[in-house]
Order: C-alpha cells, then structure tokens, then sequence
C-alpha cells in the first residue's frame, strides 16, 4: 500500500542550530518521528542555487560545510546520508512531465540547509535523500510550479521537504547582535500574515508576498529562504491541510516557523 505523508516546511536557522536544536530541533524531530517512514527524501534548500532544476541523483552524499567563522565542533559534525538514484530518476521525469527543464547531476552532498535540518529529523541517516535546486532567480511563482511537478510523487511515498527560513536578514542580525540582541516587530508580524494566508489558502496573496506582506523587504531582502515553502506548499495540492507545528524565533531575526501541508484526496 502506497503511503500518504504530509509535505513539510522546517527551518535550518543558523548553522549553529545543529549544535543548539533548541525547541525548533526538539519539533523537527518529534514530527518526523510521527510520520510514516519515507521511500525517500526530496528536500530544497536555498544553498543550492541553479539556473534550471537540477537533481542529486550521487550514490552517498558528503557533508559539506558551507560556512565560515562558527565554532570548530560544528565542522566536525558529519552526516552520512544515502542517495536514491532510481528515486532521483523519478523525481526528474515527474519535473519533465509538468514541462519543467530538468538536469540530473552526480551530487557533491547535502549543503547545511539539508543536512541541519535532516540530522536532527532523520539522525541515524537510514532514509535515502534526493537532493533539488532552487532558482531563486524565478521566484515564488515558478518555486510553487516547481512544487506541483512533484505532487505526484506525494503519493508514492516520497517525502518533500522545503528547508528555509520565514524570515531571513543577515544584516539585521548584526544590527540585533551589536544592539543588545532587540528583535524587530517584523520578525514576528511577517510569520503572521504568512501564517494567516496559509489557513485561508490565499495563494495569490502568498505568491504576491512582497507587495502584499508586512516588511517584506525586509523580512527577506532576497527571497531564496523562503521560496522552500513554495516548493512545499505546491507539492502538497490545492486545499491541502496547513498545520503550523512551531513558531519561535532564533539569533534574534529568524523566525523558526514550521509547517506540514497534508494533501486533501
């Protein structure tokens, strides 16, 4: 019998969320442990970034540490995930089918906005993991057609998950850092209006976020953190079930939102 799971939204945070999970990481784990054990593992991440979408079909994916200036134990951190190259395969023709370019590239790994989040959801590593591109470049729209080429593969136990962040300004960060550590109000006003367009299924209002949303602009001076839950959200078909299963805020700036999206049949 085939299996239904939910698509999932999670944050990857700072790197340092590998080492301080916290109670975003203390979420993550505890959803994954409540769903049924994915065929694989689609995820996106805005650290891979290509001008057409382009699948990891690599037998074992390295670890990379694509960050700088963080505490020395968090290079030492490994995650040996397993590729899918036949389930890569499919996910490639599935993006073909909705008329889609599509490349399949022998991975180098998992960047940390794939294996963070993934080590603290999946640490023994035991399910395969089929790594995406995103083109920011195209923006939300084209990350939600993106979405929906892989809804099909929904339904046949591949688990699709986008890896970002709610809200997302560096600079900001080190204004916060420098100020005492205040969190702006958009911080927490943003996640809300997005969070309140997800429950009413407003999708042209969410694909219309930077015109429409509070702060904006400054919640994602560029979008690529956030354009994962597009991916999500389209995978998981119109009408699905939004259930956000955390909200918190981390480094004073990033919000540590968390959803399931669960297709309705």
């Amino acid at each position: 019998m085939e299996t239904q799971l939910p698509t999932l939204f999670v944050p990857h945070g700072a790197p340092t969320f590998a080492l301080r999970p916290g109670a975003a990481g203390a979420a993550l784990a505890e959803m994954a442990s409540s769903l049924p054990r994915p065929r694989a593992i689609v995820i996106v991440s805005p650290h891979w970034d290509t001008e057409a979408p382009t699948v990891g079909h690599a037998k074992k994916l390295g670890t990379i540490h694509d960050f700088y200036g963080f505490p020395p134990e968090l290079y030492q951190l490994n995650y040996p995930a397993t590729g899918c190259p036949e389930g890569a395969s499919e996910v490639a023709a599935a993006i073909a089918a909705a008329g889609l370019p599509v490349r399949e590239v022998p991975s180098d790994g998992l960047d940390h906005g794939a294996w963070v989040p993934l080590r603290l959801m999946y640490p023994d590593a035991d399910v395969p993991v089929i790594p995406l591109s995103l083109q920011s470049h195209a923006g939300a729209a084209y990350a939600y057609r993106l979405g929906e080429a892989l809804a099909p593969l929904v339904n046949k136990g591949f688990l699709v998950i986008g890896s970002g962040n709610i809200t997302h300004n560096l600079r900001d960060y080190m204004i916060a850092r420098q100020n005492g550590g205040q969190t702006p109000n958009y911080v927490r006003d943003f996640p809300e209006w997005m969070h309140a367009q997800l429950l009413s299924s407003d999708t042209d209002a969410l694909l219309r976020y930077r015109e429409q949303a509070p702060e904006a602009a400054q919640a994602h001076p560029s979008d690529e953190h956030l354009l994962p839950l597009y991916v999500a959200l389209g995978a998981a078909g119109k009408g699905a079930a939004v259930h956000r299963f955390h909200a918190g805020i981390s480094d004073y700036v990033l919000a540590m939102d968390a959803y399931t999206f669960t297709p309705v049949h």
